[in-house]
């Protein structure tokens, strides 16, 4: 797949983000000869496995500008950095706790110009502040990725969709999330007709708070 691919899925860019979804394999390629956090296999279908897969988060919400989200675990920028170009006036912070990750990140988002990503180097419990969301890809089994980002989403939602998680994940997710009544989940390969996303999901897991 080639960037051309998923310029067909999204179809209302501008010429500043297409330049930046092209420029986006080039850099990635480049940091990973110096610093390996991306498969060579992963590499080579960089678009299809890591860009599109980041997106499809955008297919169930749409962030509004002047919201905030966090992205815990960011490993080499996913889906942080395909979201962040998507979405140029929402805030994105990308978190991971392993220092060759975020050098990598931050030499992503310096090469493609990004003004709207704040990075750190730490575990997400020490975090300050709040956000409106909070996305991540496959880092933990739903209760323990809770457990780690409690109390960091904001109360009052500025979209139509409650503040919450949107989490990336595959495979069967009955048992992990049988504890959350108001979980929704959403098929990647209802958005994206690919053998890639069969298995792949979107969970949505709205913030809930005792009245």
């Amino acid at each position: 797949m080639d960037v051309n691919m998923l310029f067909l899925h999204f179809p209302d860019l501008t010429e500043e983000q297409k330049r930046q979804f092209t420029l986006l394999a080039d850099l990635y390629k480049d940091w990973n000869m110096k610093i390996n956090v991306v498969s060579r296999k992963d590499i080579d279908e960089l678009y299809l496995r890591h860009v599109l897969h980041s997106l499809a988060i955008a297919k169930v919400h749409q962030f509004l500008p002047g919201s905030s989200v966090i992205d815990v675990g960011t490993g080499g920028g996913f889906p942080g950095v395909p979201l962040a170009i998507l979405f140029p006036e929402t805030h994105f912070t990308l978190v991971d706790a392993i220092g060759k990750k975020i050098k990598v990140v931050d030499g992503v988002v310096a090469g493609l110009g990004l003004k709207n990503v704040t990075t750190i180097n730490d575990r997400v419990e020490t975090v300050k502040g709040k956000f409106d969301f909070i996305v991540s890809r496959a880092v933990a089994a739903m209760p323990t990725f809770v457990h780690w980002t409690k109390g960091i989403i904001k109360k009052e939602s500025l979209h139509e969709r409650k503040n919450g998680i949107l989490y990336l994940k595959g495979g069967d997710l009955s048992e992990e999330l049988q504890g959350y009544r108001t979980v929704e989940l959403f098929n990647v390969s209802d958005y994206f007709d690919y053998e890639f996303f069969e298995t792949k999901k979107i969970v949505y897991l709205p913030l809930k708070y005792r009245g």
